[in-house]
Order: structure tokens, then sequence, then C-alpha cells
């Protein structure tokens, strides 16, 4: 099972900044950014296959495409930008956390602007 492996690698990183805590605590958020990419890697491959599955969907659905793109780009978005705000947090350093956050929240209101505004149009056109 992936998440043993998930938890293994998280704990196996937290003893290993514990450990180097007391010796050099400038390495701690080194730790913490190389657990985080192997975590990454693990699941990407889950990642890629949710991808092609609601690739699929909405082809068979004749979805809109450029919705799920959308979509798929502001969940990357939340995930890229969550895993920032965590690096810095565990470096304290919120304020940085803050505006990376503050960024990647305005960033995603950019791109959900087309599904908004086809929303809108919907909601007008049944009215």
């Amino acid at each position: 099972m992936e998440i043993l492996q998930i938890v293994g690698i998280g704990f196996c990183g937290l003893l290993i900044a514990v450990i180097l805590k007391q010796y050099k605590p400038e390495f701690k958020i080194y730790i913490s950014i190389i657990v985080g990419i192997l975590i990454f890697i693990l699941i990407s491959k889950n990642i890629s296959s949710f991808i092609q599955l609601i690739t699929n969907l909405s082809n068979r659905l004749s979805f809109n495409n450029e919705f799920i793109s959308i979509l798929l780009k502001i969940t990357g978005i939340s995930i890229l930008t969550e895993f920032a705000i965590s690096i810095c947090n565990d470096s304290g350093e919120s304020a940085i956390a803050s505006k990376i956050d503050l960024g990647g929240k305005i960033i995603i209101i950019g791109l959900s602007m087309p599904i908004i505004t086809g929303l809108l149009e919907t909601l007008l056109q049944l009215l």
C-alpha cells in the first residue's frame, strides 16, 4: 500500500529532522523539501491516472474540455501552493507563507473566470 510508504517516508524525515535539529537546525528545511518531493513522486502516478480518467469521462460526456483543463490547473496550483506554504511555515516564515497563499488564491480566481462566466451565461439562458 502506498500510504504505508508515504507515512514511512514522513516518519523517516521526521526522525532525521529531529536528530539534525540538535546539530544543524538549518538543514531542517532541506529535509522537509526532500520528503515532500519523495512523497510527490510516489503519488504522481495516481495523479496521472486521475487526469486520464477525468479526460476520458469528459470526452464521453461531451463536456467542455476547457473547463476540465481549468479545473485540473486549479487543483495543481492549490496542491503546489499548499506544499510551498507548508515549507515556509516549517521554516518559520509565516509572512512569506501568507503571501504565497494570497498569490495562489488570486491565480485560482483568475483561472476560474471562464467557468464563472459560463455558469452565468447558462443561468441567463435559463431565465
